[in-house]
């Protein structure tokens, strides 16, 4: 009985316009996190992005991704690698790779308290110098 008062393309029609109302959603936002993490305007020229933008949507993003595709291109290449750079410090942090030199005076301090022997500290430094 649905069915027939549903037919297929119907059907097909409303998942085309369900998905395109997505992808507008996924641009708009786009748009506006993108206005809202520049540094190289201001507060005015942001709420008036903002404004444009509320007040004629489609105009207002299309515009947006027409004037400023390059600049949004260069900060989000930048924002991840920013977050790479950040992510490899983290890394080498918590595997212990840091400066040689404090590396070094873990060990000696290790050695000092007896907690490892001459040979291990002279393993530890090597290591630390390698690296």
């Amino acid at each position: 009985m649905l069915a027939t008062d549903y037919p297929l393309l119907e059907i097909f029609w409303t998942i085309l316009i369900f998905f395109g109302f997505v992808v507008w959603i996924w641009i708009l936002f786009t748009v506006f996190a993108d206005i809202f993490r520049r540094s190289d305007i201001g507060g005015w020229g942001k709420a008036l992005w903002i404004v444009f933008v509320v007040i004629l949507p489609w105009l207002g993003v299309l515009v947006y991704l027409i004037a400023e595709h390059e600049g949004m291109n260069e900060r989000t290449v930048k924002r991840q690698q920013d977050v790479q750079a950040e992510f490899d410090q983290y890394v080498k942090s918590a595997a212990g790779k840091g400066d040689p030199t404090d590396q070094i005076a873990k060990a000696s301090e290790l050695l000092a308290k007896r907690a490892i022997s001459q040979a291990e500290f002279e393993e530890m430094k090597r290591k630390a110098l390698a690296a």
